[in-house]
């Protein structure tokens, strides 16, 4: 705040002491080790005054929070004060500490007067809210600048997201489009050699590179245009998009899948549905420590919205971990099937998308039995 403009707000408040008080000069001073800086004024032409000759000072040390001289010209402290002996030959003083929200004082408000005078309890009594005004307009200024530098810092981490992600895509696609030809050429000299096995792989290994190649397109759009969450809503089959899910996740062959009845469909972000499922199917299959890792995917749904539950036999969470599993960069120290560690980031990235389409989810587990993650999605109005 120190050496900044003058602003309307802080003003108004100093005319309101002025006003109140009756008298001709009302200020809002900022202290620091060498100086009284004047945030605002009113009667007076100077912007700061040496600290050795600021009144303020002794208020801001004075454990009430609040300093009223009557007549400086017969106070000991003050009576050879240039202030009081030359302009603006200040007889009469009343100031109120601005105090931080950590209890440090600031400065003061205060006002002054050329006559000798005293306050009534209601004009003290004003001057204290009026200082809690002051302190409050302060502390939104500290918040803004605050919010300011935070929106900067979020601007330039996006920016370089993005150009991440186009980086990333454009990387990714390349040997994507690769794959998709070679496949492309694999199923014709296939088909003309009759190999109905091979065929059959070849084509799993298209399907394969199509899907992955629309998921990185529709990951860059959200990464250029995440609105698009909540604005590229339609409506698909569920079993049928879930299998496409499945496809695209590198299955053991231990690993046993049951979906929802057929028949029911979905209107919502397909590609935040589709991140949702491929972390908890990942996470499903990576810790999972029995011999046939089961995976069993339910669904209801009302007017209200989609309840999915994934459940699973794996090796569970243990009681205290169930809250903040979904926590930015949490992990549990746990090393999955593969001997990998986890980044704390999937569990957190699902309860973000679910958070952007409007849902939530929760989890139950038992140790050594599994895990039951429930999510819901609202249905469109």
């Amino acid at each position: 705040m120190m050496d900044t403009a003058p602003e309307a707000d802080f003003e108004e408040l100093v005319q309101l002491a002025s006003e109140i008080c009756g008298t001709p000069i009302a200020l809002i001073t900022l202290v620091d080790d060498t100086r009284q800086w004047f945030k605002s004024k009113v009667g007076l032409e100077v912007n700061q005054t040496p600290k050795e000759q600021a009144f303020c000072a002794h208020t801001i040390v004075d454990s009430s929070g609040f300093m009223q001289i009557r007549d400086a010209r017969t106070d000991l402290r003050f009576s050879n004060n240039p202030l009081v002996t030359s302009a603006p030959n200040i007889v009469f003083y009343a100031g109120i500490s601005l105090l931080a929200q950590d209890g440090m004082p600031l400065g003061t408000l205060c006002v002054i007067d050329r006559v000798p005078k005293e306050l009534t309890d209601r004009q003290l009594n004003a001057m204290k809210i009026l200082a809690k005004q002051v302190m409050a307009q302060m502390e939104l200024r500290k918040q803004l600048a605050g919010l300011k530098e935070l929106n900067k810092q979020l601007s330039e981490t996006n920016e370089f997201m993005q150009r991440f992600a186009t980086t990333a895509a454009h990387d990714i696609k390349n040997p994507l489009s690769n794959i998709s030809l070679s496949a492309e050429l694999l199923i014709r000299h296939l088909k003309k050699n009759d190999d109905d096995k091979g065929l059959k792989f070849a084509n799993t290994n298209l399907n394969a590179a199509k899907h992955l190649a629309k998921l990185v397109s529709d990951m860059l759009a959200y990464s250029l245009r995440p609105e698009i969450l909540t604005q590229n809503h339609h409506s698909f089959p569920i079993i049928i998009f879930l299998q496409k899910v499945v496809s695209m996740i590198t299955m053991p062959k231990n690993v046993k899948i049951s979906y929802p009845e057929n028949g029911l469909h979905i209107t919502t972000s397909e590609i935040a549905l589709q991140q949702l499922f491929i972390n908890l199917l990942t996470n499903a299959i990576r810790y999972n420590d029995k011999q046939t890792c089961c995976i069993k995917i339910s669904c209801a749904q009302n007017e209200m919205h989609t309840q999915f539950i994934v459940e699973d036999n794996g090796i569970g969470i243990a009681n205290n971990e169930l809250e903040r599993i979904f926590d930015r960069n949490v992990t549990l120290n746990q090393s999955d099937r593969f001997k990998q560690s986890s980044t704390g980031i999937g569990l957190h990235t699902v309860r973000v998308l679910l958070e952007k389409l409007g849902g939530k989810i929760s989890v139950e587990s038992e140790l050594t039995k599994g895990s039951r993650f429930i999510f819901t999605i609202p249905s469109p109005n």
